[in-house]
C-alpha cells in the first residue's frame, strides 16, 4: 500500500520540478513565466555575441527574391532595395570604429526581411533575425547568421527586442505587421517613451499612401513638426547613407 501510494505522489505532476512541468509550463498562470522567458533568452544570446546596437528592419514577407520567375518588376526592385540598404549599413559601419557593432535586425522570416539579412550577410557582417510563431510555421531565413535567430511566441517581447538596441529603424513596403512596427516606432519616438531615432520610410509611392502626413498635419491629428520624425526616400543606398550619417558613421562623422 505504501509503494503504491509513494509512486502515485512521484508520478503527479505537482512533484516534479516547476521546469519540468510541460503542462504547467503552457497553461495561462505560467504566462507571465513565458513573457520573462521570451526576453531574457534572446538577451542572454545577445550579449554572448556582443550585439550593442542594431538597425532594425521592417518589410513584407510577401515580396519575392529576384530568383524567383514569378517576381514582378515591382518586387525584384524592392527585394534589391532593402538588400542594397542592409549591404552598404554593414559595409559603412564596419569601417567605421565607432560603429563596427551596427547590426541589421530583421523579422527573419522571407520577403524583404530575407533580402535585408541578406544584404548584411553579403557584406560580410552578423545579422539577426527576430522570427515569430505563426500558424502557418514561418522558417527562418538562410541568411540569418548561425546563433542570432530567435524564434517567439508573443509579438510584445519581438517588438521590445527591435526597439531595445535599435539606433535607427528602416522600413519598406509591407502589410499589417509593417505598418503596426512602424506606428508602434513613430508614437514611441512622438512621446518620448524611447530615446529619439532616425525612422526612414524607403519606397514613396507605397508610404504617401499608407502614412500621409501632410494629411495628418494639416486635419490636426498630428503636429507640423512631427513629420520631421521621418526621412523619405525611394533609394536603399540613400537610406543606408542617411543611417550612417544620423548614427555619427558617415565620412564626416558627423549628422
Amino acid at each position: 500500500m505504501d509503494d503504491l501510494r509513494l509512486k502515485a505522489i512521484l508520478a503527479s505532476p505537482s512533484c516534479c520540478l516547476a521546469e519540468d512541468d510541460g503542462d504547467f509550463l503552457e497553461s495561462d498562470s505560467a504566462r507571465a513565466i513565458r513573457l520573462a522567458l521570451e526576453f531574457h533568452r534572446a538577451e542572454t544570446y545577445l550579449q554572448a555575441h556582443g550585439i550593442e546596437s542594431t538597425v532594425a528592419v521592417f518589410g513584407s514577407a510577401r515580396v519575392r527574391s529576384p530568383e524567383d520567375p514569378l517576381a514582378s518588376e515591382s518586387h525584384r526592385h524592392e527585394y534589391e532595395q532593402a538588400r542594397r540598404f542592409s549591404y552598404d549599413l554593414s559595409r559603412g559601419a564596419a569601417h567605421t570604429p565607432r560603429c563596427h557593432r551596427l547590426v541589421v535586425a530583421t523579422g527573419g522570416g522571407p520577403g524583404l526581411m530575407e533580402a535585408a539579412n541578406r544584404g548584411a550577410s553579403e557584406a560580410g557582417a552578423p545579422t539577426i533575425g527576430f522570427n515569430i510563431r505563426l500558424p502557418h510555421e514561418q522558417q527562418p531565413n538562410p541568411y540569418i547568421t548561425p546563433g542570432l535567430a530567435f524564434s517567439f511566441r508573443y509579438f510584445a517581447l519581438r517588438k521590445m527586442h527591435f526597439i531595445f538596441r535599435a539606433r535607427a529603424l528602416v522600413a519598406f513596403a509591407g502589410g499589417f505587421g509593417t505598418l503596426d512596427e512602424v506606428y508602434e516606432a513613430l508614437n514611441l519616438v512622438l512621446t518620448r517613451t524611447i530615446d529619439p531615432i532616425p525612422i526612414v520610410l524607403v519606397g514613396s509611392n507605397y508610404w504617401s499612401r499608407m502614412l500621409d502626413l501632410d494629411y495628418l498635419a494639416d486635419g490636426g491629428y498630428i503636429e507640423a513638426r512631427d513629420k520631421a520624425l521621418v526621412y523619405q526616400t525611394d533609394s536603399g543606398a540613400d537610406a543606408a547613407a542617411y543611417v550612417l550619417g544620423r548614427c555619427g558613421c558617415g565620412k564626416d562623422g558627423g549628422s
